[in-house]
Order: C-alpha cells, then sequence, then structure tokens
C-alpha cells in the first residue's frame, strides 16, 4: 500500500473518531482540569457553603460587588502559588489574582473540605 493511501486512511478514520466525539460529548458538561490552577479553582467553586468574612461583606459594599461577581472573580482568576500556603493540614489558603475594571484584585481564599471562606478582598 502506498504511503498516500495510508495518510488518507489514518486522516478518514481520525476524522469520523472526531465526528463521533462531538456528538457523543457535545451535552455533558466535560471539563479539562488537569493543570493546578484549575484544579485549584474548581475545588473552590464547586462548594456548596462558601462564606465572606465581615472585612470582604464590607469591601463588597464599598465596591458594589455581589456575591456572582465574586463568583466570576474567582472563576476567570489565577492562583498565585508562591504567595498561598498549599503546606497546612486540613484547610489550605490561596491567592487568588484577577482584575476588575482595569483594577488588580488580590481574593484570599480557605479552601476547607466542606466549605470555602474568603477571607479577604483587596482591589488595588
Amino acid at each position: 500500500m502506498k504511503l498516500i493511501h495510508r495518510i488518507g486512511y489514518y486522516l478518514g478514520g481520525f476524522s469520523i473518531g472526531l465526528i463521533l466525539l462531538a456528538f457523543f460529548l457535545s451535552g455533558k458538561k466535560t471539563s479539562c482540569a488537569y493543570g493546578p490552577n484549575a484544579r485549584t479553582i474548581k475545588s473552590i467553586s464547586t462548594k456548596k457553603q462558601r462564606f465572606y468574612s465581615d472585612a470582604v461583606e464590607s469591601a463588597m459594599k464599598t465596591h458594589n460587588l455581589d456575591t456572582l461577581a465574586i463568583t466570576n472573580l474567582i472563576k476567570t482568576g489565577d492562583v498565585n502559588f508562591s504567595e498561598s500556603d498549599t503546606k497546612s493540614e486540613g484547610c489550605k489558603t490561596y491567592l487568588i489574582e484577577n482584575e476588575l475594571n482595569d483594577k488588580a484584585v488580590e481574593l484570599t481564599v480557605k479552601n476547607c473540605d466542606s466549605a470555602a471562606t474568603i477571607q479577604s478582598l483587596i482591589i488595588k
């Protein structure tokens, strides 16, 4: 069999496989969260209970933010692992950096097994 025929068969099978995958996975909520940043954000976002410290609630009132805005800041933010406490047992503390209206935002989130607590919200 010639090389061009092999390449043709390979590309034909590959394209059929892609179409089948697109068909079967189109309606499912699949995600590819393999990186440390994506896994941490997903872990914080999927907590059923989320608590806010008094300082965060007052900062939210000052800057006219609601819980949906905080959720979006967490989901689209980047975790700064060099400033985070990832070595502690039980609850780990993460620093999430993002931008809001061209201003830098830093969120400190304490991520426990059953709940996440936003401890600080700094808008620079």
